[in-house]
């Protein structure tokens, strides 16, 4: 599979759809795509509800492409590359429009940010969760607002430190997902069914909630480019790049 982001709009729902062969994790150049795909279908005004989804039938999204941190060697590189998973979530929290995601299999880093940057959403029993960062020698800062929002600062210091997977259940019980199903197949129909639902309600009802929702947050513009060099600058270090050939190393054994 090529790394790829798709989408298509079918009776007011915009779906978008991103992959990359190792576990659905992003690249620098697929954080812009998808970061600009979002933004240009929540634009269009037949559009009334996203829905973000992953390709397969494994992992949701692991997060940050380990192959291109390796080749980050420059401050300004850096901050760009963890710039796009800002831009990212700024297009989903931006857009005047709900977004549905769904998450079919386990999220790590990255991937727990756009579950949480989610108007809504849909999991598996599958779909463990885990801010596993600090195991190369950084930390979730970029994605970490959005989380903090949904689960605490507490909590999401708890994540952060332990880096242990939680279970989709307990990812429900702290607002992460609204619904959890045993299967694919059951958590598909659910989506099909709700999103058929807003499709039909008022476009202006449905962005007035959405406003709403995210009143409070607009600090995170000026938040987010200091959280970006933060993690650009601890990338650069040769014991995180150390730790991901490790771990990369521990992963082909398996």
């Amino acid at each position: 599979m090529k790394e790829f982001v798709t989408s298509e709009v079918k009776n007011n729902i915009a779906i978008i759809t991103f992959g990359t062969p190792k576990s659905n994790a992003l690249p620098g150049e697929l954080l812009e795509r998808l970061a600009a795909v979002i933004s240009n279908e929540a634009a269009k005004e037949e559009v009334k509800v996203l829905l973000i989804k992953s390709a397969g039938r494994k992992a949701f999204c692991a997060g940050a492409s380990f192959d291109e941190l390796l080749t980050l060697r420059e401050m300004d590189a850096s901050v760009k590359f963890f710039s796009g998973f800002s831009r990212v979530l700024d297009a989903m929290r931006r857009c005047e429009k709900i977004v549905v995601v769904r998450v079919q299999g386990k999220a790590t880093g990255g991937g727990v940010g756009l579950a949480c940057g989610a108007d809504y959403c849909f999991a598996t029993a599958e779909a463990e969760l885990a801010l596993t960062e600090i195991n190369i020698g950084i930390g979730p800062f970029v994605i970490g607002p959005y989380v903090e929002r949904k689960i605490g600062k507490s909590q999401f210091l708890t994540m952060a430190l332990d880096a242990e997977f939680r279970s989709a259940v307990w990812a429900k019980e702290h607002n992460i997902y609204q619904s959890v199903s045993d299967t694919i197949e059951d958590m598909d129909l659910l989506i099909e069914k709700f999103l058929q639902k807003l499709s039909t309600r008022s476009a202006e009802v449905l962005a007035l909630l959405k406003k709403i929702a995210w009143e409070g947050t607009e600090y995170f513009d000026d938040l987010l480019p200091a959280r970006s060099e933060m993690s650009g600058r601890l990338i650069l270090e040769e014991s995180a790049k150390a730790n991901i050939e490790k771990i990369k190393q521990r992963l082909s054994e398996k």
